[in-house]
């Protein structure tokens, strides 16, 4: 079974400027709960960029379930939540509309059936939408749209879930109901879920693992061995 993600000596820069990221190895098994920390400039989203293939490296290699990552097939086994994702929908489109656009993304082609449509319901249900799924999406406060757009990448129930900051403007009651959903994801349906942020609050307590990044790999191992850097992460150096 290849694994979920790899890189091999990665090197990256954006064009004129410095490395980011410098000699970054990583192996990241199918059911891993990764989580991603590090200083803000450190590279942690240049790092899953280049794991799913939106950026290619300086030097090195970027593999996804052991194809080259900008070229991997069975993308749609991917549920991807960007940093500051915006949203891409017209003003009227309600929570539903946009959580169904997600489970379309893994159909690919084709009408919807009922399994997809309970899935769609399910992931709305998941983050505590369901009482304003009928509700357009703009009209929400910041924390509920995030969460609708945490549904839309559930809906898909993902093989690879990657999360960049999926709790900002997100509550505590919020937060800690996400964990939980989280936990039972990777417990139950065994996926494997990349998790990135520089506060994990709540979700600390079901992570399996911790990388810390700041242009290189400055801790790879469980959150407990390293409990200091891992409520502050911003003290690794490069």
């Amino acid at each position: 079974m290849p694994l979920a993600i790899e890189l091999r000596d990665v090197v990256f820069a954006y064009p004129g400027g410095p490395p980011v990221l410098r000699d970054v190895s990583v192996e990241i098994e199918q059911g891993e709960f990764v989580a991603v920390a590090g200083p803000n400039g450190g590279g942690k989203t240049t790092l899953v960029r280049l794991a799913l293939g939106l950026l290619q490296p300086s030097r090195g290699q970027a593999l996804l379930y052991g194809e080259p990552a900008p070229h991997a097939r069975g993308r749609e086994r991917i549920g991807y939540l960007a940093q500051r994702a915006r949203l891409e929908f017209d003003a009227p489109a309600t929570v539903r509309e946009v959580v169904t656009a997600g489970r379309a993304q893994r159909r690919l082609l084709g009408p919807l059936r009922a399994h997809d449509r309970e899935a769609v319901e399910a992931a709305i249900e998941r983050v505590g939408l369901a009482g304003v799924a009928a509700r357009p999406l703009a009209r929400l406060s910041g924390g509920q749209q995030q969460r609708a757009l945490i549904a839309k990448a559930l809906a898909g129930e993902p093989d690879l879930l990657v999360l960049d900051e999926p709790t900002t403007g997100v509550d505590l009651a919020a937060q800690e109901s996400f964990a939980a959903l989280l936990e039972e994801l990777h417990g139950e349906l065994g996926a494997t879920i990349l998790y990135v942020s520089h506060e994990f609050g709540a979700v600390e307590r079901v992570v399996g693992r911790l990388l810390l990044v700041n242009a290189r790999i400055a801790f790879d191992g469980e959150p407990s061995e390293l409990p200091a850097l891992w409520h502050d992460p911003s003290h690794v150096h490069p």
